[in-house]
């Protein structure tokens, strides 16, 4: 069965490849799952029918049968466990990507997220200033922590996985600060996953979507 998932009919990511709807789509063409998109406005997402399949009215969200999921992450895991390509083989191995999973949403992703918001939302606040240097610290401490497990590797463990494709995901939203350019294996990280075949499949499609909602396209 041809599974369904929610996007953005327009994305205010304006075709970056940062609406989480990217990471499933990343997911589900490393494993070669065909997929098809629904595409949801603004006023759509808090409308009845999409609050149940999301009850936070947000993208994306994953149909498959009587399945219906939602948060990008367990979307990406349930793709990983249910498909060869994402996902080691090896128990003890297959833990640890699905560990990086978890931090990549849990630990990497939230002082990142934090940053952006104060930049979007505070900007015209009297302490903005103040607390901008601060919360970058933080992402900072994290990208140096990322940086010194990664090393010289290609990937965060033996092989690309999940872990990487949530983790690249993550530290892309970096993309135009100088935060990422402090450390050169990261963004060498960044640019190995960008360059997957299946990045770019997943990255035309969401980009395409973007384009056709331009005013004439």
């Amino acid at each position: 069965m041809t599974p369904t998932i929610t996007a953005f009919a327009r994305s205010p990511d304006r075709g970056r490849g940062l609406a989480r709807d990217m990471r499933v789509r990343w997911a589900l063409e490393e494993v070669g799952q065909p997929y098809d998109v629904r595409l949801v406005s603004f006023a759509e997402m808090k409308a009845p029918a999409h609050l149940a399949r999301h009850p936070f009215g947000q993208i994306p969200t994953y149909e498959e049968g009587d399945l219906v999921l939602f948060e990008s992450g367990a979307i990406v895991l349930h793709v990983a466990e249910t498909r060869p390509g994402l996902l080691p083989d090896d128990a003890k191995a297959r833990a640890c990507a699905i560990t990086w999973m978890f931090s990549a949403l849990n630990t990497v992703e939230p002082p990142i997220i934090d940053r952006e918001m104060a930049k979007l939302t505070e900007r015209d606040k009297s302490w903005h200033t103040e607390r901008l240097p601060i919360l970058e610290d933080r992402v900072r401490v994290r990208l140096g922590e990322l940086s010194g497990r990664l090393g010289n590797a290609d990937w965060l463990d033996a092989a690309f996985s999940a872990g990487d494709l949530l983790m690249v995901s993550v530290l892309r939203r970096l993309g135009g600060s100088s935060l990422l350019e402090e450390f050169p294996n990261l963004r060498a990280y960044v640019a190995r996953g960008e360059a997957r075949p299946a990045y770019q499949r997943a990255f035309n499609d969401q980009l395409a979507v973007f384009t056709a909602s331009q005013p004439g396209a």
